[in-house]
C-alpha cells in the first residue's frame, strides 16, 4: 500500500490514497504533535476509509484562525485553555474537550555531544543562540520561558534567544545549526521511543508546569463521521500507546 503526502500549503498537509475517499477532516495540530497525528491519519485511513487534512502551526495561531472562520473540524491544542475559550466563543461542541497528551520539554542540540544530562550547557560560556517558541501563542515557549525563570538563568539567556513563530520553526533553527540549542518537544526528537538524533537535556518537570493538551470538536463538525472517528481513535489504547512512544504521558 503506497501513502501520499501532499503539501497544499504552508503546513497544511494532505494525506490520499488512490481511493474513493469515505469522509475528510480537517484539523489543526499544534506543531509539536505533527509526527504522531501523520501516524494516526494513516491508522484512520486503513481502519475506516476516511482521511484528514493536516494544518499544523502554533495553537494560538490556530485559534486566530478559527476566529476567522478556517474551516476546521477539529482542533489539537497544545494546552487546555485554547479549546476551553473556543467552547466559550460558541465556536465548539459543548462537552467535546477532552486531554490527548501531556507533552515534555527538552533542550535539545543536532551535535551529539552539546548537551548534557543535567543541563550545564546553558551555563557554558561557549553557548552559542538559544531557541525557544514564541511564548505568547505556542504552550511549550511558555514552558520554555517558565524554566529560564525558575533556573535564574532569564537575564543571562536573553542575549542569545532566538524565536520561533512555532515549535516547529524552533526545531528547525536547533535542526538547521542556525540555533546551538533549542527548547522543544520530547515528540520532535524520538523515534519509536528512542532519540533520533543530536543530545537532549529531558528538563525536570518542576521547572515548568504540565503541558496538557487538549482536542476539541468545533461546530462545523456536526454530522462529520471522519471528525467523530478521529476522536473515538484517539481514545482508543492503541493509539494512546502510539502517542506514548512519542514521549508524551496520558
Amino acid at each position: 500500500m503506497r501513502w501520499m503526502f501532499k503539501i497544499l500549503g504552508p503546513g497544511i498537509l494532505a494525506i490520499s490514497q488512490g481511493a474513493v475517499l469515505a469522509g475528510e477532516a480537517q484539523v489543526a495540530v499544534a506543531a509539536n504533535f505533527a509526527e504522531p497525528i501523520k501516524a494516526i491519519a494513516a491508522v484512520l485511513y486503513k481502519t475506516t476509509g476516511h482521511t484528514l487534512k493536516i494544518t499544523l502551526g502554533a495553537t494560538g495561531n490556530l485559534y486566530a484562525q478559527i476566529r476567522n472562520g478556517a474551516p476546521f473540524d477539529v482542533l489539537l491544542a497544545a494546552d487546555t485553555r485554547t479549546p476551553e475559550r473556543l467552547e466559550a466563543d460558541g465556536l465548539a461542541q459543548p462537552s467535546s474537550r477532552f486531554t490527548y497528551a501531556i507533552g515534555k520539554l527538552v533542550l535539545w542540540s543536532a551535535d551529539p555531544s552539546r548537551v548534557d544530562a543535567q543541563g550545564k550547557v546553558l551555563k557554558a560560556p561557549n553557548l552559542g543562540k538559544v531557541a525557544y517558541a514564541n511564548p505568547r501563542i505556542a504552550p511549550y515557549g511558555a514552558a520554555a520561558v517558565q524554566v529560564m525563570e525558575r533556573l535564574g538563568m532569564t537575564a543571562a539567556l536573553t542575549p542569545r534567544l532566538v524565536q520561533g513563530e512555532s515549535i516547529g520553526q524552533t526545531f528547525n533553527f536547533a535542526y538547521s545549526g542556525n540555533a546551538d540549542v533549542g527548547f522543544v518537544a520530547l515528540s520532535q526528537v524520538l523515534e519509536g521511543g528512542k532519540l533520533k538524533s543530536g543530545s537532549m537535556w529531558v528538563i525536570p518537570q518542576n521547572l515548568y508546569d504540565p503541558i496538557a493538551q487538549g482536542a476539541v470538536v468545533l461546530q462545523r463538525a456536526a454530522g462529520n463521521e471522519a471528525a467523530q472517528a478521529l476522536i473515538t481513535l484517539l481514545k482508543s489504547p492503541n493509539i494512546k500507546a502510539l502517542i506514548r512512544s512519542y514521549g508524551y504521558e496520558l
